[in-house]
């Protein structure tokens, strides 16, 4: 009897899949009969509740399609809220506050502050009557009846925004203003709208009317870095809230709509035409009587003059800034939010660099058609000890020193020759000033000549254009982007932060650099190659004079980029460029110095960066349009401008040599004496205590602050140990002596 049973793999294979294929379609058949028959019962249960007729058209059909419409609204409504609901995910959303830091010279002098004034220390009820009534008659006056979004309000404003055919009326009720306030920016977006109008509601369930009210006024930016209406009254009047009067409280609430276009200090007519606007809308909305404003339209209020012309403004901005960062990086256990920060502001010396730029503008900016100015002075471990980011603050706050890209120009050329003394060149060796192309671009010199063999020393003397193309190539072995690449490194590890793109043009300085990042790159040279931070702060204390940060503890150390030896060749190649190159006018009588200037195409930018062993110095000159200026180079108004400056900085301290540069007398040139004036000329500075005299002295406030602290906190059994403290304190300050 033959065995049926199959044999072997293939028709074991073929069996299953036969089998799987008729599971499979017995499942697609029952599951299709099985939905048919479901849908026939569905649809013969539905049929009961069919309407035909009016019935449908008039009650069905339009719960249908509003219950349709409704849920896709809900579901657009809650991915619109989540956002604005993340917003207020911090706990301490209702405490929160911004920063306020009062700002110290180097000396421990109080020069300025930055961030906020601000007091919510008032009871609501303490404020006089007339101000809640003119707050309320301005910007909300159905505040006390709305849910957090004034319809109403919204459809008057968008009437009268049509009729004028622009924004002429804000709809935006106190509590949207508020949310604006707590959580969002001031960026114009309908997403910014649309949050605000969720957390207007949001902020109406949480808190009460008269709480939203209080927190309003607190919050409220009023102009003059004062935020809310007492810490404003006190700044334009010299007075608590409690006090103001009628056109004084007019006059604040009229700051509410535009703090900046309207504050007093700034805009007294401006202030008090807004004024007279929220006395109107006091009778308008039947909360004052004509009678009642009168005086106030007859006596306006008149508010301090705030106006100082000797605040280093673009100093303290920059400060402040490197504040903020400095404050993210703050333990979060650290709430304070109130600062006194000591920073390395010489306030002689900022006002000397302010007057040299305005003076040289004046003098010669008509004939070299240059019409703004950028300064930057660094000690050596790059403490800024001035800055001039423009000529008028109040005419522009745009920083040049620290915010404005301009091209470096042959300035740039001593992070060529760094690169090539890293990589095997020295001051001696020789370059050919011969003609070069790279593709189609081919270097011309200023003479428009070629000189043939030279040194390094003379090639950056002479500030030949030539020879740093030709070095990219030699450093890349005949590939010049990998030359190029070894230049950008070393740029930038020397402090060069911007971008820096490549292009054949690099070397001689078509790249772009600010004058901050300019200045402290050339810092590595008399630090024997350690690159420094710039930096404005030297010290941050909170409120209660507790110290949280020091730059000498904690700030960013010094980073040896390149190697001694090269910084000191770099020294005495850049001392040349002074004594017998193109930077004769920054010549200092009896201080040696080196640097290097800067010209760029069409002479739109001019720079001269220079040192001593003391401090290092960039000056810029040009124009914000980028407009050529009439044949400027570094060498002309850039390095009087330095000379004058650093001049001025060298009185009356003990002057170091430049590591590299041999000692002894600086040369004479009729161009110097011509330029600018001399050494006895220059403004006098008052005398200065030396660097180690000033740390002595503050090691001794430090440890008076120590002693303070122990002696509040000790006991009487204790006070005997801190009590002797001063010994201490004497044996520190004797080490001033003779300094």
């Amino acid at each position: 009897m033959r065995d049926l049973k199959p044999r072997g793999f293939k028709p074991k294979l073929r069996r299953f899949l036969l089998d799987f294929d008729s599971r499979l379609d017995s499942t697609v058949f029952l599951t299709a009969r099985w939905l048919r028959e479901y849908y026939e019962r569905f649809s013969a249960f539905m049929d009961r509740f069919h309407v035909a007729g009016w019935r449908r058209w008039v009650l069905v059909e339009p719960l249908s399609e509003g219950a349709t419409i409704g849920l896709g609204g809900l579901m657009v409504m809650l991915a619109l809220a989540i956002p604005a609901f993340r917003e207020t995910s911090d706990d301490d959303w209702l405490k929160k506050s911004e920063l306020a830091v009062t700002f110290l010279d180097r000396f421990g002098n109080e020069v300025g502050s930055r961030g906020i004034r601000h007091n919510d220390a008032i009871p609501l009820e303490d404020y006089p009557d007339h101000l809640i009534k003119a707050v309320l008659a301005t910007e909300d006056r159905r505040f006390y009846e709305h849910f957090g979004i004034d319809p109403s309000g919204l459809a008057r404003a968008f009437s009268a925004n049509a009729r004028a055919g622009g924004v002429v009326q804000g709809g935006s009720s106190i509590t949207q203003q508020l949310a604006k306030n707590l959580f969002l920016s001031n960026e114009r977006t309908i997403e910014r709208k649309v949050k605000e109008a969720f957390l207007a509601i949001w902020l109406e369930t949480r808190l009460t009317k008269n709480e939203i009210l209080k927190l309003y006024l607190d919050r409220a930016y009023m102009g003059g870095g004062a935020f809310g209406v007492d810490a404003a009254a006190q700044y334009y009047f010299n007075k608590s809230a409690r006090d103001v009067t009628l056109s004084e409280a007019a006059m604040l609430a009229g700051l509410f709509k535009a703090p900046t276009r309207f504050a007093p200090h700034v805009n007294l007519p401006a202030a008090r035409a807004r004024a007279n606007v929220v006395l109107d809308n006091l009778v308008e909305a039947g909360m004052m009587t004509e009678g009642q404003v009168f005086g106030a339209r007859r006596n306006p209020a008149t508010a301090l003059d705030r106006r100082d012309e000797h605040i280093a403004n673009y100093y303290l901005d920059f400060a402040f800034d490197e504040m903020k960062k400095l404050v993210a990086t703050f333990p979060k256990s650290l709430h304070e939010r109130v600062f006194v920060v000591r920073t390395g502001l010489d306030v002689n010396l900022q006002r000397e660099a302010e007057n040299t730029v305005e003076s040289m503008i004046r003098q010669y900016g008509n004939d070299y058609k240059a019409r703004q100015a950028a300064a930057v002075v660094l000690d050596l471990d790059g403490a800024v000890r001035a800055m001039v980011g423009g000529r008028d603050y109040g005419q522009s706050q745009f920083n040049r020193a620290t915010d404005a890209l301009r091209q470096p120009g042959s300035s740039f050329k001593p992070y060529v020759y760094a690169t090539a003394l890293a990589n095997g060149f020295k001051p001696t060796s020789i370059v050919v000033d011969a003609p070069i192309c790279l593709g189609n671009w081919c270097p011309q010199n200023y003479s428009h000549s070629f000189s043939g063999s030279m040194t390094l020393t003379q090639a950056i003397t002479r500030s030949i254009n030539v020879i740093p193309v030709r070095l990219s190539v030699m450093l890349g072995d005949g590939n010049p982007k990998i030359g190029r690449a070894k230049i950008i490194q070393t740029a930038q590890k020397m402090g060069i932060r911007s971008p820096l793109p490549d292009s054949s043009s690099l070397p001689i300085g078509a790249a772009e650099v600010t004058v901050l990042d300019h200045t402290a790159g050339y810092a590595t040279f008399p630090n024997l190659g350690r690159a420094v931070a710039p930096h404005a702060i030297l010290e941050v204390r909170s409120g209660n004079g507790e110290v949280v940060w020091r730059f000498d503890r904690d700030g960013k150390k010094p980073e040896q980029v390149i190697r001694p030896q090269v910084a000191m060749d770099m020294n005495f190649m850049m001392n040349k460029v002074v004594e017998e190159g193109t930077a004769r006018r920054s010549i200092l009588e009896g201080i040696k110095s080196a640097g290097k200037t800067g010209t760029t195409n069409a002479y739109r930018d001019a720079w001269y960066v220079g040192f001593t062993g003391n401090y290092v110095c960039g000056v810029w000159f040009g124009n914000d349009d980028y407009a050529p200026t009439n044949r400027m180079t570094g060498g002309s108004l850039p390095a009087m401008t330095w000379r004058q400056i650093m001049a001025y900085a060298h009185q009356g301290i003990e002057i170091k040599n430049i590591p590299g540069v041999p000692a002894g007398p600086t040369p004479a040139s009729p161009q110097v004496a011509a330029a600018a004036p001399s050494n006895a000329e220059a403004a006098m500075r008052p005398t200065m205590l030396t660097k180690r005299s000033i740390d002595v002295l503050l090691r001794v406030e430090r440890l008076m602050d120590n002693a303070t602290r122990a002696l509040a906190g000790a006991p009487d059994t204790q006070q005997g140990a801190a009590l002797g403290a001063p010994d201490t304190l004497a044996s520190a300050a004797s080490g001033a002596r003779g300094n």
